[in-house]
């Protein structure tokens, strides 16, 4: 880099800091209207039309600024996705900008300090059902385009296709059935996914890993019906006395994972999670270990890792001294790249057909499987995203993993084999995403938005 070059870009990320700056309280503004929005992918807690709301107001925001071929689309489970671009300058690079404009229920509203549906500042943070997850997000973007446009005089260095996905959270896959069928409206050369966010406040970070899923429901059958336990306890088996042999089966001592097939000392090579920070992000009571044998980074990246979501047996309040004849758990199972969901799923089930004891009778019925994914770690958009992120924040950016899991990801690269797939956002351990007390880092919103609007001002293919 010459020189001139050199002060060039200085001169660029003081603008573009000082535009986002000015851009902060209309930023606040946003996120207000967006927040009030209850949008809720499911008829049953909210009206439909909190949604339809919300697509509106994104469709209308990004029209607003410049984004000129704007609609809704209708998708195969029956939520809307709102699509808006732009064409760039001949020969520049066309960029992807993905976002969802749904949110979580919000559980326990007794729970909450703030109102749920009113964007609230407390102690810095901006609270309300949404903020970080993934509302903020879509503020992150408007702001970064609103800079940019402020300085490049209503035009954009490079083409732009927004996303905003309606029934994310539900997991119905609207969009993952909208996009190979309607590849040519949003293909694009970099894709920036905007639905993750950074190890810590103040820390850029790109999510290189999401695992992939294995639900599973297992049953145990051991009895015609209910018995007496005084008359035959001892001697008759007890479903739910099975169903726990065989739970903890799946996990050692130690904590680890135990299912036969899926490897189990597999390293994280990028940021690690200090455990100190680790047990305030997780809410680890005192005293309580942590589990498995590797870094707390390889537990949650790295391995795979098997979770009872839920077991059908009879409540302690109001239950009988009989030996149960069934008992169901519901399990979940988190899968690192590198490991093919259908045979994790065969692994699995052989592993809960093999454990079983006194030969009672198992069944294991499939839910759902989930592919992990994993980004690339090259090309211009990376590195632009690198310079980015480093101007913006003042530090080099780091990597991790996500225990979640986003199919579309799958389906971006699937579609789009040659473009670069970025995952960044505004959502840090402190947001309590999914939780009561949902809230967001003004400063994240800040921090994110300038770096996108350098990254979208750099990059060139």
């Amino acid at each position: 880099m010459t020189k001139n070059a050199g002060a060039a870009d200085d001169s660029r990320t003081a603008a573009l800091r000082t535009a986002v700056q000015a851009l902060m309280p209309q930023a606040k503004s946003d996120l207000t209207e967006l927040v009030s929005f209850k949008s809720v992918y499911d008829e049953r807690q909210f009206p439909i039309e909190e949604c339809h709301k919300a697509a509106q107001w994104v469709a209308d925001a990004f029209a607003a600024e410049g984004l000129t071929d704007v609609g809704l689309h209708e998708t195969a489970d029956g939520s809307q996705a709102v699509v808006a671009s732009r064409p760039g300058p001949p020969g520049a690079p066309h960029v992807l900008l993905y976002c969802h404009y749904d949110v979580q229920p919000p559980l326990n509203e007794n729970a909450w300090r703030t109102p749920v549906w009113q964007l609230t500042e407390q102690n810095g943070r901006w609270y309300g059902r949404g903020a970080a997850d993934c509302k903020g997000n879509i503020v992150m973007h408007l702001t970064a385009l609103r800079a940019l446009r402020q300085l490049g005089g209503g035009d954009y260095p490079v083409g732009l296709t927004l996303i905003a996905e309606g029934s994310e959270e539900q997991g119905t896959g609207g969009l993952e059935d909208f996009v190979p069928k309607h590849a040519d409206l949003l293909r694009a050369d970099a894709i920036v996914v905007a639905d993750c966010g950074n190890f810590a406040v103040g820390t850029p970070t790109f999510t290189e890993t999401l695992r992939g899923t294995v639900n599973v429901v297992v049953t145990v059958e051991t009895l015609a019906s209910e018995m007496h336990s005084g008359m035959f306890g001892g001697a008759a088996p007890d479903a739910l006395a099975a169903l726990i042999h065989l739970l903890a089966t799946l996990r050692d001592a130690d904590g680890n994972t135990t299912v036969a097939g899926l490897t189990n000392d597999q390293k994280w090579d990028g940021v690690q999670y200090p455990e100190a920070q680790f047990r305030s992000d997780a809410g680890v009571l005192d005293g309580v270990d942590l589990v498995g044998s590797g870094s707390i980074a390889d537990m949650l990246w790295a391995r795979p890792a098997l979770t009872v979501l839920g077991i059908d047996a009879p409540k302690v309040v109001g239950s009988a001294a009989a030996i149960q004849p069934r008992a169901a758990a519901r399990l979940n199972l988190r899968i690192p790249p590198g490991t093919d969901p259908q045979q994790a799923l065969k692994a699995l089930t052989a592993h809960l057909e093999s454990n079983t004891p006194w030969h009672a009778k198992v069944t294991v019925e499939k839910e759902s499987t989930g592919s992990p994914f994993r980004s690339g770690t090259g090309g211009p958009a990376r590195s632009a995203m690198e310079q980015a992120f480093a101007a913006s924040y003042g530090r080099e950016a780091t990597t991790m993993g996500q225990g979640g899991s986003i199919p579309l990801c799958n389906v971006f690269a699937d579609t789009y084999p040659d473009a670069e797939i970025m995952l960044i956002g505004v959502e840090e351990p402190t947001c309590l995403i999914h939780a009561p007390n949902e809230s967001v880092d003004p400063t994240e919103i800040e921090h994110m938005a300038l770096a996108e609007a350098l990254f979208l001002a750099s990059y060139t293919r």
